[in-house]
Protein backbone atom coordinates (compact mmCIF):
# COMPACT_ATOMS: atom_id res chain seq x y z
CA UNK A 1 0.00 0.00 0.00
CA UNK A 2 1.69 3.62 -1.05
CA UNK A 3 -0.53 6.11 0.58
CA UNK A 4 0.35 9.44 2.73
CA UNK A 5 -0.24 8.65 6.17
CA UNK A 6 -1.44 12.03 7.51
CA UNK A 7 -3.20 13.11 4.16
CA UNK A 8 -6.31 12.49 3.18
CA UNK A 9 -8.31 13.62 0.10
CA UNK A 10 -9.96 16.35 1.70
CA UNK A 11 -8.45 16.82 5.29
CA UNK A 12 -4.68 16.00 7.04
CA UNK A 13 -3.73 15.04 10.07
CA UNK A 14 -1.55 17.63 11.92
CA UNK A 15 0.18 17.91 15.17
CA UNK A 16 -1.51 21.29 17.50
CA UNK A 17 -0.05 24.02 17.01
CA UNK A 18 -0.41 27.08 19.25
CA UNK A 19 -3.17 29.23 17.61
CA UNK A 20 -5.60 26.39 17.51
CA UNK A 21 -6.55 27.00 20.90
CA UNK A 22 -8.24 30.18 20.51
CA UNK A 23 -10.41 28.13 17.81
CA UNK A 24 -11.29 25.05 20.09
CA UNK A 25 -12.05 27.62 22.60
CA UNK A 26 -15.17 28.79 20.27
CA UNK A 27 -16.22 25.06 19.90
CA UNK A 28 -15.95 24.61 23.67
CA UNK A 29 -19.04 27.17 23.67
CA UNK A 30 -21.22 25.21 21.04
CA UNK A 31 -23.59 23.26 23.09
CA UNK A 32 -23.80 20.75 19.83
CA UNK A 33 -20.40 20.52 19.40
CA UNK A 34 -20.04 19.41 23.22
CA UNK A 35 -23.38 17.12 23.58
CA UNK A 36 -22.03 15.30 20.20
CA UNK A 37 -18.80 14.81 20.90
CA UNK A 38 -18.78 13.79 24.55
CA UNK A 39 -21.36 12.36 27.22
CA UNK A 40 -19.87 14.70 30.06
CA UNK A 41 -22.02 17.61 31.29
CA UNK A 42 -21.91 20.31 28.36
CA UNK A 43 -19.08 22.84 29.69
CA UNK A 44 -17.10 25.28 28.51
CA UNK A 45 -13.69 24.82 29.41
CA UNK A 46 -10.62 27.30 29.41
CA UNK A 47 -7.26 27.33 27.70
CA UNK A 48 -5.10 25.44 30.10
CA UNK A 49 -7.61 23.06 30.32
CA UNK A 50 -7.82 22.36 26.43
CA UNK A 51 -3.75 22.81 26.67
CA UNK A 52 -4.10 19.65 29.71
CA UNK A 53 -5.55 17.68 27.28
CA UNK A 54 -4.13 17.92 24.55
CA UNK A 55 -1.07 16.42 25.97
CA UNK A 56 -0.03 13.21 24.59
CA UNK A 57 0.58 10.07 26.37
CA UNK A 58 1.84 6.41 25.59
CA UNK A 59 -1.48 5.26 25.54
CA UNK A 60 -3.16 8.40 23.37
CA UNK A 61 -2.42 9.63 19.95
CA UNK A 62 -4.02 12.79 19.04
CA UNK A 63 -4.56 15.06 15.73
CA UNK A 64 -5.70 18.17 14.72
CA UNK A 65 -7.93 17.95 11.43
CA UNK A 66 -7.10 20.19 8.80
CA UNK A 67 -8.81 21.17 5.27
CA UNK A 68 -5.83 20.52 2.09
CA UNK A 69 -6.41 23.18 0.42
CA UNK A 70 -6.40 26.00 3.46
CA UNK A 71 -4.92 24.50 6.42
CA UNK A 72 -8.02 25.26 7.73
CA UNK A 73 -8.74 23.47 11.43
CA UNK A 74 -12.17 22.18 11.91
CA UNK A 75 -11.53 19.39 13.97
CA UNK A 76 -9.64 16.44 16.25
CA UNK A 77 -9.37 12.33 16.13
CA UNK A 78 -7.97 10.70 18.29
CA UNK A 79 -6.70 6.69 19.21
CA UNK A 80 -6.94 6.40 23.22
CA UNK A 81 -6.78 4.12 25.79
CA UNK A 82 -4.84 1.77 23.94
CA UNK A 83 -3.92 -1.58 25.62
CA UNK A 84 -0.68 -2.51 24.34
CA UNK A 85 -1.33 -6.11 25.29
CA UNK A 86 -4.55 -6.40 23.81
CA UNK A 87 -4.21 -4.51 20.49
CA UNK A 88 -6.89 -2.36 21.24
CA UNK A 89 -8.16 1.10 21.33
CA UNK A 90 -10.55 3.53 21.31
CA UNK A 91 -11.67 5.83 18.66
CA UNK A 92 -12.62 9.97 19.27
CA UNK A 93 -13.73 12.66 16.71
CA UNK A 94 -15.11 15.73 16.46
CA UNK A 95 -15.75 18.43 13.90
CA UNK A 96 -15.69 21.61 15.56
CA UNK A 97 -17.75 23.96 13.20
CA UNK A 98 -20.93 23.12 12.17
CA UNK A 99 -20.33 24.68 8.64
CA UNK A 100 -17.83 21.62 8.32
CA UNK A 101 -20.18 18.75 8.89
CA UNK A 102 -21.39 16.71 6.59
CA UNK A 103 -18.81 17.32 3.84
CA UNK A 104 -16.81 14.49 4.16
CA UNK A 105 -14.27 15.57 6.23
CA UNK A 106 -14.87 13.07 9.06
CA UNK A 107 -15.08 10.38 6.80
CA UNK A 108 -11.82 10.93 5.36
CA UNK A 109 -10.63 11.59 8.56
CA UNK A 110 -12.15 8.42 9.66
CA UNK A 111 -9.77 6.53 7.23
CA UNK A 112 -6.71 7.95 8.16
CA UNK A 113 -6.78 7.28 11.91
CA UNK A 114 -8.08 3.51 11.03
CA UNK A 115 -5.08 3.31 8.76
CA UNK A 116 -2.86 4.77 11.39
CA UNK A 117 -4.04 2.64 13.92
CA UNK A 118 -4.02 -0.37 12.08
CA UNK A 119 -0.52 0.00 10.04
CA UNK A 120 1.35 2.18 12.14
CA UNK A 121 0.25 1.72 15.71
CA UNK A 122 -0.45 -2.17 14.76
CA UNK A 123 -3.75 -2.38 16.74
CA UNK A 124 -6.18 -5.39 15.66
CA UNK A 125 -9.40 -3.97 16.93
CA UNK A 126 -11.08 0.13 17.39
CA UNK A 127 -13.93 0.98 19.85
CA UNK A 128 -16.03 3.67 20.12
CA UNK A 129 -19.39 5.22 21.98
CA UNK A 130 -21.79 7.27 20.20
CA UNK A 131 -24.88 8.21 21.22
CA UNK A 132 -28.12 7.32 19.49
CA UNK A 133 -28.90 10.84 18.49
CA UNK A 134 -25.95 11.58 16.71
CA UNK A 135 -27.55 10.07 13.26
CA UNK A 136 -25.01 11.41 11.07
CA UNK A 137 -21.89 9.99 13.43
CA UNK A 138 -23.51 6.61 13.49
CA UNK A 139 -23.92 6.99 9.41
CA UNK A 140 -20.22 8.02 9.05
CA UNK A 141 -18.79 5.04 11.53
CA UNK A 142 -20.99 2.48 9.74
CA UNK A 143 -19.72 3.57 6.35
CA UNK A 144 -16.04 3.32 7.28
CA UNK A 145 -16.75 -0.42 8.68
CA UNK A 146 -17.74 -0.56 12.01
CA UNK A 147 -20.13 -2.85 13.57
CA UNK A 148 -22.95 -2.45 16.14
CA UNK A 149 -21.77 -4.44 19.08
CA UNK A 150 -24.58 -3.30 21.63
CA UNK A 151 -25.95 -0.46 23.35
CA UNK A 152 -25.74 1.15 27.39
CA UNK A 153 -29.73 1.88 27.65
CA UNK A 154 -30.39 5.22 28.77
CA UNK A 155 -27.01 5.66 29.65
CA UNK A 156 -27.47 9.38 28.57
CA UNK A 157 -29.71 12.38 30.17
CA UNK A 158 -29.97 15.63 28.30
CA UNK A 159 -33.10 17.94 28.18
CA UNK A 160 -35.05 15.82 29.93
CA UNK A 161 -34.99 12.75 27.78
CA UNK A 162 -33.05 9.39 28.03
CA UNK A 163 -31.03 8.11 25.12
CA UNK A 164 -28.34 4.98 24.38
CA UNK A 165 -24.86 5.10 24.32
CA UNK A 166 -24.14 2.64 21.06
CA UNK A 167 -21.07 0.76 21.17
CA UNK A 168 -19.37 0.47 17.74
CA UNK A 169 -15.94 -1.59 16.83
CA UNK A 170 -14.13 -2.68 13.67
CA UNK A 171 -11.22 -4.99 13.61
CA UNK A 172 -8.27 -4.67 10.95
CA UNK A 173 -9.60 -7.80 9.46
CA UNK A 174 -12.55 -5.96 8.40
CA UNK A 175 -11.16 -2.49 7.53
CA UNK A 176 -10.52 -2.05 3.95
CA UNK A 177 -8.71 1.53 3.11
CA UNK A 178 -10.63 3.42 0.65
Amino acid sequence: MTTNLFTGKYIKLTAPREEDTSIMLEWMEDAEYLRNVDTEIAMPKSKEQLLEEGKIGHNEYSFRLRTISEEELIGFVSIHSIEWNNRTGTLAIGIGNKSHRNKGYGSDALQLILNYGFNELNLDRISLEVIEYNVGGVRAYEKAGFQHEGRKRSAVYRDGNRYDSILMAILRSEWKFN
